[in-house]
C-alpha cells in the first residue's frame, strides 16, 4: 500500500499530546485563503521555484527537455507554462532553489519512520500525528497505517477538517485515538468564500462524533478579520461544547510563514496578508470560548 507523502517531522511538541512524530498527507479537498502549506493542497508532486536561492549555475538549462529552463545573458529564466513536471532540475540543483514537494511511500516505508522514536512516545504520552493537506483524502492508506500503529503499540492522533461523507470514513474514526477536528467558522457564505467548501457537512459530522469513542481536540485557525470575534468564537465553542470525549477547544493563531511558497509555486494570488493576532486578543477570544463551560487554550 502506497501514499503520497509531502514531509515526515519528528519530536513535534504542538500536534497532539506529548513528543510526537507528524506525517504530512499530500491533497486536499479544500482551499484555505490562509493556508501556510499550500503544496499539500494538490495530490500530485508539485515543484517549487525559489528564484532567490539560485546562483545561475545554469545546470537546469542543460538537463530541461522541453525548455522551461534556459539562459538569457548568462542568468537563469524559469518559464512555468512549459514545465513538463519532470524534475530533472530538482535532481541536479544542489542550492536548492528547485525543490519537489510530494514523495510516494509505502505504508511499511512510514511505519520505519515513526517506530524509530517508539521509546520517546512511551515516555512522554506522544505517538504520530497524521495530518496534510487532509488525511482522508488518502483514507485508505490512512487506514492501513491506523492499523499498522495498533499492532505496533503506536498511539494515533489525526488532524482532519472532517468534510467527508460520515459513513465513509466512521470506522476509520474509531480507530483513532486523538482526533483533532478544525471547526473554521459556522458562517456558511464565509466559509464558502474563504475554504471554497460548503461547512454543512462538517456542522453535520461533529454533531455525530459522540457515536464514536474518540477522544476529541476542536480546534479553529484565528484569522484576523475573518473569524477573530468573539461572538464566532463562542458559536464555534458551543458546537464542541456538546462533543462527550472533548479534550479541549484550541484556537490557533495566524501563521504568516507561507507567503513565499504561493511565489515558489507560482501562485499569484498568494495568501492573506495579514498579522498574527496579539497574545491579549487570542487569551481574550480562549476566555469567550470557556465561557461556554469548555476547556480552551491557543497556540
Amino acid at each position: 500500500m502506497k501514499g503520497m507523502i509531502t514531509d515526515i517531522q519528528r519530536f513535534s511538541l504542538n500536534d497532539g499530546p506529548g513528543i510526537r512524530t507528524c506525517v504530512f498527507f499530500k491533497g486536499c479537498n479544500m482551499h484555505c485563503q490562509w493556508c501556510h502549506n499550500p503544496e499539500t493542497i494538490p495530490y500530485e508532486r508539485t515543484l517549487l521555484y525559489y528564484s532567490g536561492r539560485c546562483i545561475h549555475c545554469n545546470k537546469c538549462a542543460g538537463v530541461c527537455p522541453s525548455g522551461a529552463n534556459t539562459v538569457l545573458e548568462g542568468r537563469h529564466t524559469f518559464n512555468r507554462t512549459l514545465c513538463i513536471g519532470c524534475m530533472e532540475c530538482v535532481r541536479i540543483c544542489y542550492p536548492g532553489a528547485f525543490t519537489v514537494s510530494g514523495r510516494l511511500m509505502a505504508d511499511t516505508e512510514v511505519m520505519d519512520e515513526i517506530a524509530q522514536d517508539k521509546l520517546f512516545y512511551a515516555q512522554s504520552g506522544g505517538g504520530v500525528t497524521f495530518t496534510g493537506g487532509e488525511v482522508f483524502c488518502q483514507k485508505v492508506f490512512l487506514d492501513s497505517l491506523l492499523d499498522l500503529c495498533r499492532v505496533g503499540g503506536i498511539s494515533t492522533a489525526v488532524e482532519t477538517n472532517i468534510n467527508f461523507l460520515f459513513n465513509e470514513i466512521k470506522a476509520i474514526l474509531k480507530k483513532i485515538d486523538v482526533l483533532m477536528v478544525d471547526i473554521k467558522m459556522t458562517d456558511p457564505v464565509k466559509h464558502k468564500t474563504y475554504t471554497l467548501a460548503e461547512n454543512n457537512t462538517i456542522l453535520e459530522n461533529i454533531r455525530r462524533l459522540n457515536g464514536i469513542n474518540t477522544k476529541i481536540i476542536v480546534r479553529t485557525p484565528v484569522i484576523p478579520g475573518i473569524n477573530d470575534i468573539p461572538e464566532e468564537i463562542i458559536r464555534i465553542a458551543a458546537a464542541a461544547q456538546k462533543l462527550d470525549n472533548l479534550l479541549y477547544y484550541e484556537l490557533l493563531n495566524y501563521n504568516p510563514l507561507g507567503h513565499d511558497k504561493y511565489t515558489a509555486m507560482g501562485i499569484s494570488r498568494g495568501m492573506l496578508k495579514k498579522k498574527p493576532l496579539s497574545g491579549t486578543a487570542m487569551t481574550a477570544l480562549v476566555r469567550a470560548a470557556e465561557s461556554t463551560g469548555i476547556k480552551a487554550r491557543f497556540a
